[in-house]
């Protein structure tokens, strides 16, 4: 806040938007010296993904062939001339030749993210060796041992006065909807919008 105050956001009588905040003012004591603040270049794709896919991100699902040893003992083999664990992949050309051929054989590609956590033949077996399970915690639930006191309901219900005629439609809660409002379950889930009767006074 204080340093919109200092560069002139509120003097101004501009509004806060994000054009606005990510706008940049060079104090006088700069502009003596000849200095301009100039914003560079801003990459939004990683905040765009997240806002459009949520918290998941597109991960392709991974599990190990049973072959992998042999797969991975042969490309190492032919691009750096051993398999041993310990041997390092300081030269840039040799990383990348053994990073495309693992990717091309074995149809799992190294993140960026996880480039510099490759240093030797052992790193890129052990990442060729953990599966990527791209299943929600829920769906994980499904297939773990659970504590007998504990019930997890996947599918849950959802009231329809069509459908639930128990109580010949009538619900405990008589002021509030069941609205789907996602597309994905929006056909699987009827909603339902209730009518409420007010008392004649």
């Amino acid at each position: 806040m204080a340093a919109f105050m200092r560069h002139g956001v509120f003097k101004t009588g501009q509004l806060v938007s994000p054009k606005n905040v990510l706008r940049s003012y060079a104090t006088k004591a700069e502009k003596r010296k000849g200095l301009d603040r100039k914003v560079g270049p801003k990459i939004d794709s990683t905040a765009e993904s997240l806002a459009a896919k949520g918290f998941l991100r597109a991960q392709k699902e991974y599990i190990p062939p049973p072959d992998l040893g042999e797969k991975l003992d042969s490309i190492f083999n032919s691009v750096v001339g051993t398999s041993s664990n310990k041997t390092t992949l300081s030269d840039l050309n040799l990383r990348f030749k053994v990073f495309t051929a693992c990717s091309d054989q074995i149809g799992h590609t190294i993140p960026n993210s996880m480039l510099h956590h490759i240093e030797t033949l052992g790193d890129v077996r052990t990442f060729y060796k953990t599966p990527v399970d791209i299943r929600t915690p829920l769906d994980k639930m499904k297939s773990m041992e659970l504590p007998e006191n504990l019930h997890v309901q996947y599918e849950y219900h959802r009231f329809h006065p069509d459908t639930d005629t128990r109580f010949g439609g009538k619900t405990a809660f008589n002021e509030s909807s069941t609205i789907v409002t996602g597309l994905k379950y929006k056909e699987k889930y009827p909603g339902h919008v209730q009518k409420i009767k007010y008392p004649h006074l």
